[in-house]
């Protein structure tokens, strides 16, 4: 329950976040507008805040007393908000630079013979993109399988419903079973290199595609 959990929930966040961190890194590369180096800070307040100060700021605004009347602390809604909160800024940070060195000419060029936005977004936008998506989603889902701070104290660790694998581990381990510890430690790790791969290979079709 707690592999499923985890890899389905790292799974959706890191779809989410490709989508949307992808968004915010061409609206900060390509858009000016007021409050734009504040929403730029922002990004990085998960880099720099201890994931359980993030656990209990999550808590305060989605738990029981919520001054914005959600109540989704210990649900799986937790489980999904955490992650992604801790997660988004990697693809956004790998994507970033990569559209600050793209040529706004060649785009000009495209529209210029004809190209529509989505051929210009399909054929020149993507493949230069797909590496640096493929490592930011990477380094997403790594860190959302792992992830432990955040969820302590806002996904109520319940067995069988909320309870994630980083916190089954650590059960294993304070129960002195350190043998189901590293076999769940080992598949967490064997899911990883999979994912990681599969993300490797997509990345490299997208870019040939180009």
């Amino acid at each position: 329950a707690a592999v499923t959990l985890t890899v389905g929930q790292a799974l959706a966040v890191t779809a989410l976040n490709v989508v949307v961190g992808t968004v915010i890194a061409w609206v900060l590369v390509r858009d000016r507008f007021r409050g734009k180096a504040v929403l730029d800070v922002v990004i990085d307040v998960p880099f720099a805040l201890p994931t359980i100060v993030a656990g209990l700021v999550l808590l305060s605004l989605y738990g029981p007393n919520s001054p914005l009347g959600v109540h989704w602390a210990f649900t799986e809604r937790a489980v999904t908000l955490a992650l992604a909160f801790v997660t988004l800024p990697f693809v956004v940070r790998t994507v970033q630079p990569v559209l600050e060195e793209l040529e706004v000419d060649v785009e000009e060029a495209a529209a210029s013979l004809g190209a529509r936005r989505g051929t210009i977004l399909r054929r020149i936008l993507l493949p230069a993109l797909a590496p640096a998506i493929a490592a930011g989603a990477a380094l997403s889902f790594a860190r959302a399988i792992s992830e432990y701070g955040s969820l302590v104290l806002l996904s109520g660790n319940r067995p069988y419903e909320t309870e994630v694998v980083s916190v089954r581990v650590l059960t294993f381990i304070e129960n002195g079973n350190n043998a189901s510890a590293a076999a769940l430690a080992s598949v967490m790790l064997a899911i990883a290199l999979v994912v990681i791969v599969a993300l490797d290979l997509v990345q490299r079709r997208v870019a040939r595609r180009g």
